[in-house]
């Protein structure tokens, strides 16, 4: 098969939201399916993936039944739509699918289709005669709103109750949001009309909603059930057709225009995986990794929900013109949805470079700072072999220049870094010690590759500070991984990195169609496959586990199942032989020393204090997944959302006025620009990791 793209050099791979402008209507035309194509792209899954995967699985009942899991979630995950006894008919299948593929005979997806239709057609009658009939706004009552504590409903009438619930708690969450709209609003409304304009809303959104359900096709079902058999080889093993792997191609060329978010379609809702630096979702600030985008409205637009779209078509509605208004609604990691508004435009490529600072420390010592956004590298000029831009000469430059300002520690911050460039990833880990092994490269025939800086040379031979956080994937992993066998760099961050050690090529599906199929069909689409596996040098693997920080700090997230040992059948942490390296310096690091003070310290901190405490609030808060429907419990609910999240930017504004970097002094004419330029500057001087950290470096 021909390798189109190298996936090695990426963190996370999904979708991004960087795609031409193709309308609804347009992307869901009516669509004929090829049967014997359908089947020979099953054929070929069923004989080639298990040779070209990295693990060793086999075409067998384990992953047939795997395979039947995750076609049953992508189906109808919330379990709005199929009964029970739909489910127990397609389950009946199951067995049949490894022994199927490998015939080149495919039944499940043409099932599949004609039961969720018919059902979809049901509930679109059930919700109209539930809107026409009204609700009772002050009856005490909960709905569940995890997917995975329901069971399918038995009967018509439980899913009519189960639906009844549904639309109740749209129609008060929107009249909320209309409540608190109003407050700013020229016009206002009385409370009648406020709860007819919700009402309405909601009965619009669902129509566009089951218009948009009526315009799935067959061959849309016939991809994802084909997604679902390479998922069960490992969550970034994905079957891509034709028009997802033309997007694919788009973002490899770097067509940065939009809001700048990669996204994945998981159990039916559209999920942040990582943001881009310097796009307009970093710079807006709101969006974050993990977030749920629930809803998406043009401007001031009535927002369209995507939840159950398909990923490519969530993409083409948040997608559009620069200088144009998405507004996004979001489910946070807390459980509390807000509303973030985005100007889209391109990325501002000087946010995507190495940036630096020098801060003051305890004493008056001088602290230096560099945040890797990204390991980068320009590889077109690479092959060209003119001088290509890459993380590792920046990050060299910029520790040089601290160096003679007078920095006595210094902090390299991969936090939210998803990866990149491996080639940057071990020499950048290499300024740091002295030539030796950085990174083992496992392939899928168990042969291993290791990878060493060459460079004699040490840029910075002093205290030196790694901060991670669960976004941390990939080649920042690698480089976190070596500077902590090295015993080179403390590690500081939350209990775990994202824990990504794989890596993907894209190979074209139309240039290895078996010798019997001579046949020419229309495009096959492609195949992102696992191919290899990342190991550190002490011979453990940076895959499933992440890297564990030496010194743990509270974070907001540490509740949150966020990471490889979180997704379905993801590869499991195992071990190689170690290779032989020399650990840094003749006095080890005293980590007991460290972690005590650091804890007497966090202890003490209000800002780490605050987030700590509102980790623990968000935590119960998600093992809360009844909601109650009752109008004033859910204001009481939106109401303590907004006090959590003002208590954490009312500390962060105190700490401001504390450090004099808030004055309330009106800007120099001319100036606003170069202000919102180095703002990064003045978010970092708030941001209490950091203030840790340099504590952290003092006492090393």
């Amino acid at each position: 098969m021909k390798k189109i793209v190298s996936a090695c050099l990426a963190g996370v791979f999904s979708l991004t939201l960087l795609l031409p402008t193709i309308s609804i209507a347009e992307s869901a035309a009516p669509q004929e399916i090829d049967s014997g194509r359908n089947k020979l792209i099953g054929y070929m899954l069923g004989k080639q993936l298990p040779v070209m995967h990295f693990s060793d699985k086999e075409v067998d009942d384990d992953l047939a039944f795997a395979a039947f899991d995750l076609y049953i979630k992508q189906l109808d995950f919330q379990k709005r739509f199929l009964l029970q006894e739909d489910v127990n008919k397609l389950s009946v299948m199951a067995p049949a699918i490894d022994n199927n593929l490998l015939k080149g005979t495919i039944a499940l997806p043409d099932e599949g289709y004609t039961i969720l239709s018919r059902r979809i057609d049901e509930v679109e009658k059930i919700t109209g005669e539930l809107l026409a009939a009204g609700f009772d706004y002050n009856r005490d009552e909960n709905y569940e709103t995890d997917p995975d504590k329901l069971k399918y409903a038995v009967t018509l009438q439980d899913l009519r109750e189960r639906w009844r619930k549904i639309l109740k708690g749209q129609i008060v969450s929107r009249y909320l949001d209309l409540v608190e709209e109003q407050k700013e609003a020229k016009e206002q409304k009385d409370d009648k009309e406020l709860w007819k304009e919700a009402e309405d809303k909601v009965a619009k959104r669902n129509q566009n909603f089951f218009h948009r359900m009526h315009q799935e096709t067959l061959q849309d079902h016939y991809d994802r059930y084909f997604n679902s058999i390479t998922r069960a080889f490992d969550p970034h093993t994905n079957y891509m057709p034709p028009a997802n792997k033309e997007d694919f191609d788009i973002h490899m060329r770097g067509s940065l225009e939009g809001i700048g978010a990669l996204l994945r379609e998981e159990d039916g809702y559209i999920k942040v995986v990582n943001i881009i630096p310097g796009s307009a979702s970093a710079r807006q600030g709101m969006l974050q990794a993990e977030d749920i985008i629930l809803e998406v409205a043009q401007g001031a637009e009535d927002p369209v929900e995507i939840t159950d779209m398909r990923l490519r078509d969530a993409v083409r509605l948040i997608r559009g013109p620069k200088g144009g208004e998405v507004r996004l609604t979001v489910k946070k990691i807390d459980g509390t949805k807000v509303i973030i508004p985005i100007i889209r435009d391109v990325v501002q490529i000087e946010e995507t470079f190495v940036k630096s600072s020098l801060l003051e420390g305890p004493g008056g010592k001088k602290i230096g700072y560099v945040m890797i956004p990204s390991f980068y590298r320009d590889f077109e000029k690479t092959r060209n072999g003119s001088d290509a831009r890459n993380s590792t000469d920046d990050t060299r430059k910029v520790v040089e220049e601290l160096k003679k300002a007078g920095m006595s520690g210094l902090i390299l911050d991969l936090r939210n870094n998803g990866g990149g460039s491996l080639m940057d990833a071990v020499d950048t880990a290499g300024l740091f010690f002295p030539v030796g092994p950085v990174v083992q490269v496992k392939n899928n025939y168990g042969s291993i590759r290791v990878l060493s800086d060459e460079d004699p040379s040490i840029v910075w031979d002093g205290p030196l500070l790694v901060l991670v956080n669960q976004f941390s994937a990939s080649a920042s992993e690698i480089v976190a991984a070596a500077l902590q066998d090295y015993g080179r760099a403390v590690i500081v961050g939350g209990a775990h990195t994202h824990g990504k050690g794989t890596v993907q090529t894209l190979i074209d599906m139309n240039e290895n169609i078996p010798l019997l199929h001579l046949k020419k069909y229309e495009d096959l689409g492609a195949l992102k496959v696992t191919i290899q596996k990342f190991y550190r040098v002490n011979g453990g693997s940076t895959q499933y586990k992440g890297v564990e920080p030496d010194i743990v700090l509270p974070s907001l997230f540490q509740h949150l199942e966020s990471g490889e040992q979180y997704l379905d059948y993801s590869l499991p942490w195992d071990q190689v032989e170690p290779v032989s390296f020399v650990r840094y310096g003749s006095t080890p690091i005293d980590l007991d020393l460290l972690k005590a003070k650091s804890s007497q310290r966090v202890a003490k901190d209000e800002g780490l204090q605050v987030i700590a405490d509102e980790a623990e609030k968000a935590l119960q808060r998600s093992k809360q997944t009844t909601m109650s429907l009752k109008l004033s419990d859910m204001t009481a609910q939106l109401e303590e959302a907004k006090v959590a999240r003002d208590k954490i930017g009312a500390h962060y504004r105190k700490f401001r006025e504390e450090q004099g970097a808030d004055r309330g002094e009106e800007p120099s004419p001319g100036l606003e620009e170069e202000q919102d330029k180095d703002k990064w500057k003045e978010d970092i001087k708030e941001d209490p990791y950091i203030n840790e950290s340099i504590h952290i470096l003092g006492d090393m």
